[in-house]
């Protein structure tokens, strides 16, 4: 892969001039915890030691120029391109949490929604402005919040109306500008397609919003004089950032990182903006085109945690970050990020409960066997010495083991309540912990040993779940061969009241969706339903997720331009237990929640209409 970034433009490390006198790259031996790394030379690094880079002192925020010219903003679209992943759905509590994490994670600019798709999403990227666009930290460090909009004035008011209560409000807005999407979709010539373009960035100007970024939707396929020409003008109209994506994922690295170059050499007032790279990932490039993009002169990268998004997915930004952090100083012309790696794990986890979307097992940097060696060569070489096989240590990331730490979970551990959120890594409040530990202790008297794979499955179970409209109190079944299977269900209200029911169906877990939904009152289809053992063992933890999909209702509409296609919204749920009835019934009970919880919300207007666009 080094060929495709190689650029002429790149100086390496080992040749600069200046450096910036705060970053090291440090060597860690991995022999003790308590001997300090050693600082050695560029010169002589190889690519098969694990590198740890010392914090960096973030640059100053100026919207259209980085006082550090290695310094690389991190644009997180997960709120808003992450969302529209089908059944990726979030409420606004769920994206306020998010948010809240993202910052902790160190996100440059957290792109919080689209807010004229309606006025619970507008809503939604308003309170995080409020909330999480104000909180200073004591370096000074505040997330940009930003909104999306089309290249209308409407779209660009609501924008406007939910990101200015942050202290750093950004406004992102974008046209088509390939010939394809211009003439079947758009249906409007270059020149009326420059002349919106250029009066919506002047309109977004005239606000009073002095970060202002411009997206010309599919640039991946567009004509390269036409692109010089649209993005010269919206520099002189006032646009700080320009995001050049591959809307489609069409691009070979070496194109997209040439499309990059001939746009920083080409365009007209180029040196006074920000490039940003937005790559999809429908043929699998889109961290090396997003890298690509970066050598050739980018110093934003849009992406989502976990890589989630429209169809295959964005650039994932723990696989940016990492490469960044890992190679940036050996071979990437020494680039940098802000980003606390250690929340890294954090953030993944609570992306992957709250979107429904599942880490497949063998994911980049956060998948469960990232850090895993089975083999008898790979297991050799790690006893021997760690960095013969991982490039990238696992607390880098935020993954702390405790069988490492040396202690052991059991249903004598009184004291574990302290115990299980420092050694996994988690920040959880009072409330919360105090609901995991008496799950602990209830999974613990049925099971011998509770590994940390059964208690970040708890974690999930406890701590990322929506707001409780239902609370499931118990569930009972009879089945088998001998007669018809039959299921009752305890629910508990919001009110504390308790309702029963019972009814049968085809199975034990049949029978009590059936009988949670005569106690709920709503009509919902199951779309999916999916069952996973946490760990090895008759006696093992069941995780389950269900995907459903409210009836004639939750109706959203995904735009991208000027027509939309209309779908029902679904709304996943997870559930963790050693009785799989139970994982189920917790499953099912927690997808209800969203659905119900998302209706309140919207003031039980049942046909909100959501556009959902995608540059």
């Amino acid at each position: 892969m080094a060929s495709l970034f190689t650029n002429p433009a790149i100086i390496p490390v080992s040749q600069l001039t200046s450096t910036n006198p705060t970053r090291f790259l440090l060597y860690y031996n991995g022999t003790t915890a308590t001997k300090a790394p050693s600082i050695r030379s560029t010169k002589s690094s190889t690519p098969f030691t694990t590198i740890f880079c010392s914090a960096t002192r973030r640059p100053e925020y100026i919207p259209n120029r980085i006082p550090d010219p290695h310094y690389v903003r991190v644009f997180d679209t997960t709120l808003r391109d992450g969302e529209q992943s089908p059944g990726a759905s979030m409420t606004s509590k769920e994206k306020l949490d998010v948010a809240r994490q993202l910052a902790k994670l160190g996100v440059d600019i957290i792109e919080a929604g689209f807010p004229a798709a309606s006025k619970d999403d507008l809503e939604a990227v308003r309170m995080i402005a409020k909330e999480v666009g104000n909180e200073v930290d004591e370096n000074g460090y505040v997330p940009v919040i930003c909104g999306l909009a089309r290249c209308n004035k409407k779209d660009i008011d609501a924008s406007w109306e939910a990101v200015k209560h942050a202290k750093r409000p950004r406004i992102h807005t974008f046209i088509a500008t390939s010939e394809i999407h211009m003439k079947h979709k758009l249906k409007k010539t270059k020149e009326e397609v420059i002349e919106t373009a250029r009066s919506m960035v002047s309109y977004a100007r005239s606000l009073g919003c002095n970060d202002v970024e411009f997206s010309p939707e599919d640039a991946g396929r567009s004509d390269r004089e036409f692109l010089y020409q649209i993005l010269g003008e919206v520099i002189k109209a006032g646009a700080t950032t320009l995001n050049i994506p591959d809307t489609v994922g069409y691009n070979m690295p070496n194109e997209f990182g040439q499309l990059i170059a001939d746009i920083k050499a080409n365009t007209k007032g180029i040196e006074n903006v920000i490039i940003s790279t937005h790559c999809q990932n429908d043929l699998g490039l889109s961290t090396a085109n997003t890298l690509a993009g970066a050598c050739a002169g980018a110093r934003q990268v849009e992406v989502t945690v976990n890589g989630i998004g429209e169809r295959a997915g964005n650039a994932a930004l723990e696989e940016v970050v990492m490469a960044l952090k890992c190679r940036g100083d050996q071979v990437l012309g020494g680039l940098y990020t802000g980003i606390n790696t250690k929340q890294i794990i954090m953030s993944s986890k609570m992306v992957e409960e709250f979107s429904g979307l599942h880490v497949q097992p063998h994911k980049a940097i956060v998948g469960e066997n990232a850090f895993a060696h089975e083999s008898g060569i790979h297991q050799d070489g790690m006893l021997k010495h760690k960095n013969t096989y991982e490039i990238i240590s696992p607390e880098d990331i935020g993954l702390h083991r405790s069988n490492e730490s040396g202690i052991v979970l059991g249903k004598l551990s009184i004291n574990s309540s302290a115990l299980l959120p420092l050694q996994l890594g988690y920040d959880i409040d009072s409330k919360d912990l105090d609901d995991l530990f008496w799950r602990f202790k209830a999974v613990a008297e049925k099971k011998k040993n509770i590994t940390d794979d059964d208690v970040m499955a708890l974690v999930s179970d406890v701590v990322f779940q929506p707001q409780v409209v239902w609370k499931l109190g118990d569930v009972q079944v009879t089945c088998g061969t001998l007669g018809l299977p039959m299921a009752t269900v305890r629910l508990i209200d919001a009110n504390g009241e308790e309702h029963i029911a019972c009814a049968n169906g085809t199975g034990p877990i049949d029978s009590a969706y059936k009988a949670v939904l005569l106690i709920v009152k709503v009509d919902v289809t199951l779309l999916e339903y999916s069952m996973n053992a946490v760990t090895e063992g008759i006696d093992a933890l069941a995780t389950t997720r269900v995907l459903i999909r409210g009836e004639n209702n939750h109706i959203s509409t995904r735009s991208s331009g000027q027509s939309g296609e209309i779908l029902h919204r679904t709304f996943s749920g997870t559930g963790a237990g050693v009785d799989i009835v139970v994982s189920s019934v917790r499953a099912f009970v927690n997808a209800l929640n969203k659905m119900l919880g998302f209706n309140n919300q919207a003031g039980a207007k049942s046909n909100t209409r959501n556009s959902r666009v995608s540059p």
